[in-house]
């Protein structure tokens, strides 16, 4: 997977972040969901490789990215954090402004991004997220049953922690394997992956500060933002999966609407995990919405 795409490293405040490179054309940043990698891009980013110049990044607390400890409140998982490290990692390549394309966790931390960083963000696709904020404030019976880990990471340690660790790759298919598609839908490269890095020392413990940060600090900050008006200005596009929790539990484009100035969307004939699910859809989307000349 990934063939001809640099591997770096980078550091932020002590913590490491992965990234691979290739590319040329207008910057255009990749950010992964929970329980993945930058794998999870394996089967658009070589072709987006062609007109953009791509990174991506694993969050902190996921791949091979740094798993710090988590602070009061989970604070060095806080979205601004994930956000800060995006940042640095786009200025070390030279990109002081770039695009987004995130999904699931990587979503939640681009719009965070965009938030703080207005002038850094061009425009951003998001994949199968509505405002975190609304969505803990409107959950109903079906999706806390589809969204049960959400519910479970944030439970106090060491039981989440415990129970994730003694079967790691357990865990990463249950998460995964229980949504629409199930396994099928994933590359066996790709979920190897995605096990082998469930398995890495401490990562138990930075999924759940990096969900335990989404239901405290995170939701202080989005809070703050909502209180003071402040809204997305760049161009959003967001997609959902017609048979994912999202699209069922919640109206995306109402909460969207209300939350960005210059708000588009729809939805896709797939679950949740788009990028593996349907790649050709994706691409069709992220080649029409984004720049590709710098």
């Amino acid at each position: 997977m990934l063939e001809g795409f640099s591997s770096e490293r980078i550091e932020r405040d002590g913590v490491t972040i992965n990234v691979r490179r290739a590319g040329q054309g207008a910057p255009l940043l990749l950010l992964h969901g929970h329980p993945q990698t930058h794998a999870m891009w394996h089967r658009v980013a070589p072709r987006l490789a062609e007109q953009f110049e791509l990174v991506l990044m694993d969050l902190r607390g996921y791949g091979d990215s740094g798993r710090p400890p988590a602070g009061d409140q989970s604070a060095r998982y806080a979205k601004r954090e994930m956000a800060l490290d995006a940042i640095e990692a786009m200025r070390r390549f030279g990109h002081e402004r770039f695009q987004v394309l995130a999904h699931d966790r990587g979503a939640r931390v681009a719009h965070r991004l965009a938030l703080d960083h207005p002038d850094a963000v061009e425009r951003l696709l998001l994949l199968d997220i509505a405002p975190t904020l609304a969505m803990y404030r409107n959950t109903s019976e079906a999706f806390a049953r589809a969204y049960w880990h959400w519910f479970f990471l944030i439970q106090p340690p060491p039981l989440p922690e415990a129970l994730i660790a003694s079967d790691p790759r357990r865990f990463v298919r249950s998460v995964m394997g229980g949504r629409h598609a199930g396994l099928a839908a994933f590359a066996p490269e790709a979920l190897a992956e995605y096990e082998r890095c469930a398995a890495i020392a401490g990562n138990a413990e930075a999924i759940c500060a990096d969900y335990r940060a989404g239901a405290g600090i995170d939701l202080a900050h989005d809070q703050a933002d909502q209180d003071a008006g402040r809204r997305l200005t760049q161009p959003l596009r967001v997609l959902w999966g017609e048979h994912g929790a999202v699209g069922r539990c919640f109206d995306v484009p109402a909460l969207w609407r209300a939350a960005a100035t210059d708000f588009s969307g729809r939805s896709l004939p797939c679950g949740h995990y788009i990028a593996e699910e349907a790649p050709a859809l994706l691409l069709d989307e992220t080649l029409a919405f984004f720049r590709s000349n710098p």
